[in-house]
């Protein structure tokens, strides 16, 4: 018997017991809100879902015996009602795999509701499933909703019905594709032996995996994923909670809070997470300079930044992640063709970041990207074509740049490792 939700009072948040073994983050999207002023442009816009069912794709990191989600009303002004939510197995496009799919409960109410600003997770269900299973959530709207959370960026392609509750559906027929976001999904977990963990990305675009090839898990941190699973024999999840436009000290109406803040809730918090890897900041020196746009400035505010502002906010991360007994690992800034006053903030940063400054250990991005005849720009074959974004062999070369060994689920803790060195 698998235990039902409850939720955690003052927090928000509801918890799933674990029944045997652990339960262990296996997929996650940051959550962020979404514009809501009528002057937003039509990339910023979310569909109102009536009547109708959302069927959006996940890939679990990890194998387990039973599954739970995260549904997220963060950002929301009044209740979210899902009138049916369900998972199952879906090989490709939207349809199922016939006799995998299972309907996900709350507190055993079919019906899901979450409060404004709140976020659930589900009772658990008993379903295998294998690393790299590539899963589908579907929820049933039978009342008009405007999406008020989500994430913006999926690079994978979410699916909307035709009228009527399709959540059980296997077959890819009603569906047609909806857009590249989550609307209200921010998690999975899964449930298995004990000694998993999660090893979490955050971040920007760059880790949110902008520009890398769509529905085809290209970002650094799938990259990650593969090149590891096998020498972890399947114990370690690697978790993307990077958001697109994100900043590390300055919020934005159309890029979630600032990383300082949503660090606990994207990154520490997490079930079983064991390490995160950071990599933030390029926004931070950018959308000072960006000329302010009448309507939704999503750059404002138009905060200066030099490099210890950033360095100063980057040992934030590092405190708040060592006092919870986590490793933390820092990243150089990539290369963004970027004028000489910004690029000077960018270099003096990474300099100081190989330098040391508390990190459990720096990925070179800005080495394995660079071009060695201009190092203030992409790699021509690491360029996606904007000269900030790298292609998906840019992306590749990030994850080769990270060491697998900072991913081993074995070994002690940076708190346990630092008393010994007192």
């Amino acid at each position: 018997m698998l235990a039902s939700a409850v939720l955690l009072p003052g927090v928000g948040i509801a918890a799933t017991e674990p029944a045997a073994g652990d339960w262990t983050a296996s997929w996650r999207a940051a959550p962020q809100a979404v514009v809501l002023a009528s002057a937003a442009p039509s990339y910023l816009k979310t569909p109102t879902i009536a009547g109708r069912t959302v069927r959006q794709i996940v890939y679990s990191r990890l194998a387990g015996r039973a599954v739970r989600i995260s549904i997220s009303n963060r950002y929301g002004r009044e209740p979210l009602v899902l009138d049916a939510v369900r998972i199952g197995v879906a090989p490709q496009g939207a349809g199922l795999q016939a006799g995998t799919d299972r309907p996900l409960r709350l507190a055993g109410a079919a019906q899901i509701v979450v409060p404004a600003g709140r976020e659930v997770v589900t009772d658990a269900v008993e379903m295998p499933v294998s690393a790299g299973e590539r899963l589908a959530v579907s929820f049933y709207i039978k009342h008009a909703v405007h999406p008020t959370t989500w994430h913006k960026l999926a690079s994978q392609t979410a699916y909307v019905s035709a009228v009527g509750d399709h959540s059980a559906d296997s077959s890819a027929t009603p569906y047609r594709p909806l857009a590249s976001s989550y609307f209200w999904l921010s998690g999975l977990d899964v449930a298995g032996p004990s000694g998993r963990t999660a090893w979490v990305a955050i971040g920007d675009s760059i880790t949110d995996g902008m520009r890398s090839t769509q529905d085809a898990n290209r970002r650094w941190p799938d990259v990650f994923a593969e090149r590891i699973g096998g020498a972890m024999d399947g114990r370690v999840a690697v978790i993307n909670t990077g958001i697109s436009g994100n900043r590390l000290l300055s919020d934005s109406a159309c890029y979630g809070e600032p990383l300082l803040n949503r660090f606990g809730h994207d990154a520490l918090d997490l079930p079983n997470v064991k390490a995160v890897l950071v990599l933030i900041g390029i926004n931070d020196i950018n959308f000072a300079a960006m000329p302010k746009r009448a309507g939704v400035d999503c750059d404002e505010p138009h905060t200066q930044v030099d490099a210890n502002a950033l360095l100063d906010g980057y040992r934030r991360l590092i405190a708040a992640a060592h006092a919870k007994g986590l490793k933390i690992y820092g990243a150089t800034l990539t290369p963004a063709s970027l004028p000489p006053a910004r690029e000077a903030i960018r270099t003096a940063v990474n300099t100081a970041l190989r330098a040391g400054i508390g990190f459990d250990g720096i990925a070179d991005f800005d080495h394995a990207l660079a071009d060695p005849t201009q190092v203030a720009r992409l790699l021509p074959r690491y360029d996606s074509g904007d000269h900030i974004h790298p292609s998906d062999a840019g992306y590749a070369a990030m994850a080769a740049a990270v060491p697998a060994a900072w991913a081993s689920p074995v070994g002690p803790s940076s708190a346990a490792t630092r008393k010994r060195r007192h």
